[in-house]
């Protein structure tokens, strides 16, 4: 027979404990969410996108404002360190000078995923923080977003092509100039969290109330 553990205090019942006066303050509802309202979003936002990557990083910046999205940079950054280490420090040091020079408010970045190879799913995880990271002087809010979702918004269909990917982030941005495969993965990452922060803000209002 299962043992059920006995709670070790009136905290853990959501009760609470009395002071050394013997005063009992008012409980402490256990399903408070006091980060909720942190999360309900501005109207206005910069968004630095990052696609992580040892070899090749993209990253986008766009800036959205009441439903409105526009185009600010793109590119990617292309390591040549010969050892990871060397690769890690140099996606790092790229993108604390991006940051440092566009100040995003929020960051969107794809979220861990499962890779048939041990190897390159751990290169690719160290990519990721080296990256992440590097943002953090900012004090940026970071949202995660998995590969289908990122192309079912920006596409319409979570097994879309890199291509078709290209071809709609051109489009959406109104962007002419030439344009990577690894910079297009950013600013489609960057993109789907500018169509989902509205999702969010209502969420995170919701769970306020």
């Amino acid at each position: 027979m299962r043992r059920v553990r006995r709670p070790r205090s009136l905290a853990e019942l959501g009760l609470a404990e009395p002071d050394i006066n013997g005063r009992v303050a008012k409980p402490r509802r256990i399903c408070e969410i006091p980060v909720a309202r942190a999360m309900v979003l501005p109207p206005r936002a910069r968004i630095l996108g990052l696609d992580p990557g040892s070899l090749r990083t993209g990253y986008a910046i766009i800036e959205t404002l009441t439903g409105r999205v526009g185009y600010v940079v793109s590119g990617t950054v292309r390591t040549e360190g010969s050892t990871l280490a060397e690769r890690l420090q140099e996606i790092f040091l790229a993108v604390e000078q991006l940051t440092r020079e566009f100040q995003p408010d929020e960051v969107a970045i794809e979220g861990v995923f499962m890779h048939r190879n041990a190897d390159s799913a751990l290169k690719l995880g160290q990519a990721r923080g080296a990256a992440l990271s590097a943002t953090f002087a900012a004090r940026p809010r970071v949202f995660e977003y998995a590969p289908r979702a990122v192309k079912l918004a920006v596409v319409g269909t979570g097994s879309a092509q890199k291509e078709q990917v290209q071809l709609m982030v051109r489009r959406l941005l109104n962007i002419s100039g030439p344009l990577g495969a690894d910079a297009a993965d950013a600013l489609a990452i960057a993109l789907c969290h500018a169509h989902s922060r509205k999702v969010h803000s209502l969420i995170a209002a919701g769970l306020a109330r």
